[in-house]
């Protein structure tokens, strides 16, 4: 009976886990931080690889961080990650599924299509992390090739459920990953010897935002699923 409930929190998560554009001002507890670090490094990595590395940004620092990149963007530095994450040609339906993505965004912000300076402004709310007490930041040695990023997907999907477990609110963001060259050097890591995957915004959730009332459809199984017998 234990572990039919345990399986049924985690489906729970899964369903309840969204990524939060609107948060509290209100710091979050550095052993909240810890024990969802520590529930995340049981994720699985190849030969127990243990890719991953992590920053947690706040205060201050976060502060002097993303007022560099947000300064950055704003003068038209649009950075370089350290690896391509989308693809180069977009084709349907991922080209649809992005194009709602996006819709669905401004629309609960109610940004006009020709609003060109809030849509600026919102994207530059990325590099705030959306105002959130704390950025997580995930680097990994640049040595490893395309299996362990199979692994640190695992481990930041854990992180997220279980953020969700303990009352927190996250938002994973590609786009920080635009500027390494910001990034690393003011957190001590190497150019050279590191890769920025992501960094991911971690806070309470201000459940008034409008931002944070709609939800990104999912596909229904008949639309991924094939199955052989």
């Amino acid at each position: 009976m234990n572990s039919h409930l345990i399986i049924m929190n985690i489906i729970e998560a899964l369903q309840q886990r969204k990524s939060v554009r609107a948060f509290l001002d209100k710091p979050v507890e550095k052993n909240k931080i810890d024990a969802l670090l520590i529930a995340a490094a049981h994720a699985p990595s190849g030969v127990n690889t243990q890719p991953w590395q992590v920053a947690v940004v706040s205060g201050a620092k976060k502060k002097q961080l993303q007022e560099k990149i947000e300064t950055a963007f704003r003068q038209g530095d649009r950075g370089k990650a350290d690896y391509a994450y989308y693809p180069e040609t977009w084709v349907a339906p991922y080209t649809n599924r992005r194009q709602a993505c996006g819709l669905q965004l401004y629309s609960a912000l109610q940004i006009e299509r020709r609003d060109k300076q809030r849509k600026i402004d919102q994207w530059a709310a990325n590099y705030r992390a959306f105002d959130a007490p704390v950025i997580l930041l995930f680097f990994m040695d640049n040595n490893f090739q395309t299996g362990s990023f199979l692994d640190y997907g695992m481990f930041l999907q854990s992180l997220m459920l279980a953020a969700v477990d303990n009352g927190l609110a996250t938002c994973p963001q590609a786009s920080i990953a635009d500027y390494p060259h910001l990034i690393k050097p003011l957190l001590g890591y190497s150019l050279d010897d590191s890769l920025l995957i992501c960094g991911m915004a971690l806070g309470y959730e201000d459940t008034q935002a409008a931002v944070n009332a709609y939800r990104t459809p999912r596909e229904g199984i008949d639309q991924f699923v094939s199955y052989y017998e």
